[in-house]
């Protein structure tokens, strides 16, 4: 079972790439911003409670996140692997993330982490905001405080990694067909 980490901050390119990934080694996909959102369009108590927190650019609670991929892994345990993007964002929900695969015999195999400078990432996600209806990418300010939330909260998380040896960098910028070759490389 092929289980990876797409990482990088919002605005990275990770849906793009994601796509890309999962149609070339038929993975599940398992992005909490998927799944986080599809609980607020329910108008769940969960979604609500998301819904206050990302509209603040903060993150949700680890044993929310924890237990909704717990359940995705159980719904899928034939699955070729699993691609977890945006996820772990934080160094405990990382050893959260490697103590439940564990419990399922599995582990991360690599993270891919795609590396894009903060003003690029402003000028795609505010560009993003003019078709996506996302609140959280039409505010600078708001994406401002997303990007320093990742940069100070997340960045640890690919030292997490790499002390496992699990962790290579991509640039993130460029032609999307190189930056797929780049990540299929990283892959191995």
């Amino acid at each position: 079972m092929l289980n990876l980490i797409l990482f990088g901050p919002p605005g990275a390119g990770k849906g793009t790439q994601s796509e890309k990934i999962i149609a070339q080694y038929k993975l599940i996909h398992l992005s909490t911003g998927d799944l986080l959102r599809s609980q607020i369009q329910q108008g769940t108590e969960l979604g609500m409670k998301a819904k206050t927190l990302m509209d603040q650019g903060l993150l949700v609670p680890d044993e929310v996140v924890i237990g909704m991929i717990d359940s995705k892994l159980q719904e899928n345990r034939q699955a070729a692997g699993f691609i977890f993007d945006g996820f772990p964002r934080t160094v405990k929900q990382a050893e959260a993330l490697d103590a439940l695969l564990a419990s399922y015999g599995e582990s991360i195999q690599v993270m891919v982490g795609l590396e894009v400078d903060n003003e690029e990432l402003l000028a795609r996600l505010l560009n993003r905001g003019k078709t996506s209806g996302r609140p959280d990418d039409q505010n600078e300010e708001l994406i401002r405080k997303r990007i320093q939330e990742y940069n100070t909260k997340t960045t640890p998380v690919a030292d997490f990694y790499r002390s496992q040896e699990k962790y290579v960098a991509v640039k993130g910028t460029g032609e999307i067909s190189e930056i797929f070759q780049s990540i299929t490389e990283a892959i191995g």
